[in-house]
């Protein structure tokens, strides 16, 4: 049983956040790119794609890709995504669906977000997909798509995460080039769209990756201890500690969690010992299970043999 119990003010919050999210990432598409002909990468750039050369709706195609993904990776990992992440999914295609339907939101001559610069517009868009998609991540949802691809790709094959989703927007992108109404120039605005995107999302997450690294002080440890084991799925290690002004034995609890889960643990320590000492330092890197992978050198095939 949980130690701590999520407020249903703070779930409540949470989908605020998602929605938030879901909303200004949907923009970024059906104000910015989809209106001038322009893509970026993912699931969502693909389905504008066959949207450009088939007419059939964006968010007809993201949905049922996003639904038969979620299926496969669900008996491939062997678990599911999550209600949040299926939540995100059915908001973002019925935004794709209506959204388009606001004439005042395109950005096209004689309306309001018109941008008559084409390499704004493509920045903007790239700027607005991180932006939402940085709140949905850091919510505890996911848009699906390539994140799912990637990390099916990744539980086979050590490949990084980050290099499957860049081989895939280069794919999409240049995909562009197989409608006859399209040219060189279409792709290389998807190429802003993407960097932008890749840059703004580093910026806006602060590095959703980066690690710390978390002293626990507190008489309460075991509790704290469990908390962390047990609800957060993070590994915690107990050291032995002598309080020098005390002279008492006492243990002192080391984590190592990414920068997003620090939120939660203080929460965790303030609620169950608000008289706890907490010393948290940046980890540049930190490599094992639950974290990177730690690279050697070593090529698979050496590793079978």
């Amino acid at each position: 049983m949980p130690l701590i119990k999520q407020k249903p003010f703070d779930v409540f919050m949470a989908y605020v956040k998602l929605t938030l999210g879901s909303v200004i990432y949907c923009l970024g598409w059906t104000s910015f790119m989809i209106p001038n002909g322009f893509v970026d990468g993912g699931l969502t750039g693909f389905s504008a794609i066959l949207e450009f050369g088939t007419g059939i709706p964006t968010a007809y195609t993201y949905f049922i890709i996003n639904m038969i993904m979620l299926v496969i990776a669900t008996i491939i990992l062997g678990r599911a995504f999550g209600i949040r992440t299926i939540y995100v999914i059915v908001l973002t295609t019925l935004l794709f669906r209506f959204l388009p339907q606001w004439d005042w939101i395109l950005s096209l001559p004689g309306h309001f977000f018109f941008v008559k610069e084409k390499v704004l517009v493509a920045m903007i868009g790239g700027f607005l997909e991180a932006l939402g998609i940085s709140m949905v991540l850091a919510n505890g949802g996911s848009t699906g798509g390539t994140d799912i691809i990637a990390v099916v790709v990744n539980k086979f094959w050590p490949v990084s995460l980050g290099r499957v989703f860049l081989w895939t927007d280069i794919v999409v992108i240049s995909s562009l080039l197989l409608l006859p109404d399209k040219s060189f120039n279409e792709v290389v605005y998807g190429y802003v769209t993407m960097i932008t995107f890749a840059l703004a999302i580093d910026f806006v997450l602060m590095g959703r990756k980066s690690t710390i690294q978390i002293m626990i002080f507190s008489d309460k440890y075991s509790e704290i201890a469990e908390y962390i084991n047990k609800e957060m799925e993070r590994g915690v290690t107990a050291l032995n500690a002598v309080g020098w002004f005390t002279q008492k034995d006492r243990k002192v609890l080391l984590v190592v969690v990414r920068n997003y889960e620090m939120s939660e643990i203080t929460k965790a320590v303030k609620a169950i010992d608000p008289k706890a000492f907490v010393s948290v330092v940046a980890a540049r890197d930190v490599y094992g299970e639950g974290f990177d992978e730690l690279k050697a050198g070593i090529s698979r095939k050496n590793k079978q043999s």
